[in-house]
């Protein structure tokens, strides 16, 4: 272990401690939504997740496995932002106590802003512990330098990073990225499959803890404290409409409103958030409902940093400990000076390597052949690349009659796109092939299948998507059908018994 990296080791320990806080905090979330979709499933209302996912919220896999979101994202971008830190301070500051103290503060300043709304426990825990933890672990680890040169073989690993950032960035760049990474990289191997799939069944559980309320699914309220019964039902179908459904005053609830006259107050577990009129909430109730989310916000900032975290501190982390593995491989071999330009070499290599599926399925090669011809190659790129070519520019599908081999095509990203393409589709003759690619035993084109019927309009295939709430034991596509459903007009109802039958209740 000596040989190892002291960088690598010291993000290690950064991922570990992020994780544990995590898991945590992804706990903590699971038990709120629990209580809330039970109290929501109490009143009568479908609910998402249904109850095959719901009762799992209570366990730890979830907690742990939707903690590895924030650990590969928060905790990578800041274990590395550390380790710079404390490398720059060292190396190149010589450990100058008075350059110190902007980095504490500029620290202490990130706390303070990630709790402006209201204190987050755990989340001032993460931007308190892992940074420590992480710059403490780097000096110590870090090797004595003798030579005042010594810093710049430090710029060995740095090197081809660096040029690797410029090169995805021209070569990759745009509103696409993650999408083309899915597609052309996870997807097209076993290894990447499993993290697609992975990613897809865990990703919903870290969203609830930072999510907007807005942006929620369904959420609760209460309207008991207004005694005008004719007021009562009117705000009851306008907050319906934005998926607040009313439950009875026995728990907390995410949204409580109390009229006095023509006066509302709008209430967050027991605090006053603002205050409106019942015209205005009547005439303006997005505007209301938008306001009333953004004042409750807590993780605005945490959010945010959080997705730059995603973008630049995971795949550098990755990058450090790809680095340090063949570094301290080829470390038996030959010197720790060797060993590192081989390493950064290989490390150079493999990023360029791994640009080579993003090229093959370049929208641009298609240009350069009739779509009709693309539709019909012998590469799934070059077919997925012409069916985002028919998407993008709204192409009736039914128009290229090839696609109908595609429907049993072996490749994920194929099924996808080619439900994207259905759904832009008007022509009756398309949909039955549409609502066969709900069948998909692949849950990323159930989702899309279920995003292009909300597209297409229509409710006749309203039965079919609630089924799909029913009996699927995937969140994600539960949430797919729930919006799908909202898309066709669908709205919730209170069934008069009290009863869900898609969340049966213990008794």
């Amino acid at each position: 272990m000596n040989r190892f990296p002291y960088t690598a080791k010291a993000i290690l320990l950064g991922l570990t401690t992020t994780q544990i806080l995590a898991t945590l905090q992804v706990y903590l979330s699971n038990t709120a939504l629990y209580r809330t979709i039970t109290t929501i499933a109490e009143a009568g209302y479908l609910v998402v997740p249904n109850q095959r996912v719901a009762h799992s919220l209570l366990e730890f896999g979830p907690a742990f496995f939707g903690g590895c979101f924030f650990t590969l994202s928060l905790g990578a971008g800041m274990s590395i932002f550390s380790v710079a830190c404390a490398w720059i301070w060292d190396r190149i500051l010589g450990r100058n106590k008075a350059v110190l103290a902007p980095i504490l503060l500029l620290w202490l300043a990130t706390v303070v802003a990630v709790n402006t709304k209201g204190f987050c426990p755990v989340v001032t825990a993460c931007f308190l512990v892992v940074p420590f933890v992480v710059f403490v672990s780097t000096l110590k680890g870090m090797p004595k330098q003798h030579d005042k040169r010594a810093w710049l073989n430090g710029l060995v690993p740095v090197l081809p990073i660096a040029m690797l950032t410029v090169i995805w960035w021209t070569a990759c760049a745009g509103p696409f990225l993650f999408v083309d990474i899915r597609d052309y990289l996870l997807l097209s191997n076993p290894i990447g499959k499993g993290v697609d799939d992975f990613y897809y069944r865990y990703t919903l559980n870290p969203a609830e803890v930072f999510k907007p309320l807005e942006q929620k699914t369904i959420k609760s309220c209460c309207l008991a404290s207004i005694e005008d019964k004719t007021v009562v039902r009117r705000m009851e179908t306008v907050l319906i409409n934005y998926d607040y459904l009313p439950v009875a005053a026995n728990g907390p609830v995410d949204l409580e409103i109390i009229g006095s006259g023509n006066k509302l107050i709008l209430k967050h577990q027991g605090k006053m958030v603002l205050e409106t009129t019942l015209k205005e909430f009547f005439s303006r109730p997005k505007k209301v409902l938008g306001r009333f989310s953004m004042e409750i916000d807590k993780h605005a900032l945490f959010r945010a940093i959080t997705i730059l975290c995603l973008v630049v501190g995971f795949p550098v982390t990755l990058y450090v400990f790809i680095f340090a593995l063949l570094s301290f491989v080829s470390g038996f071999f030959v010197s720790p000076t060797r060993s590192s330009v081989i390493a950064a070499g290989l490390c150079f290599l493999i990023g360029l390597a791994l640009l080579a599926p993003f090229r093959i399925g370049d929208s641009k090669t298609v240009n350069a052949m009739s779509l009709s011809e693309a539709m019909d190659s012998e590469s799934w790129q070059q077919r997925v690349a012409a069916l985002r070519s028919v998407v993008s520019k709204k192409l009736e599908i039914n128009d290229f009659p090839v696609y109908r081999k595609m429907l049993a095509s072996p490749y994920i990203p194929e099924r996808y796109w080619l439900a994207k393409a259905l759904g832009v589709s008007r022509n009756p003759e398309t949909y039955q092939d549409l609502l066969a690619l709900l069948d998909d035993p692949h849950p990323n084109v159930v989702s899309m299948t279920l995003c292009a019927l909300g597209q297409r309009g229509g409710r006749q295939a309203i039965k079919e998507i609630q089924k799909i709430i029913e009996t699927s034991d995937h969140w994600y596509n539960q949430w797919y059908a729930y919006k799908a459903l909202r898309a066709l007009g669908w709205k919730q109802k209170n069934r008069d018994n009290g009863t869900n039958l898609l969340f049966p209740l213990k008794k």
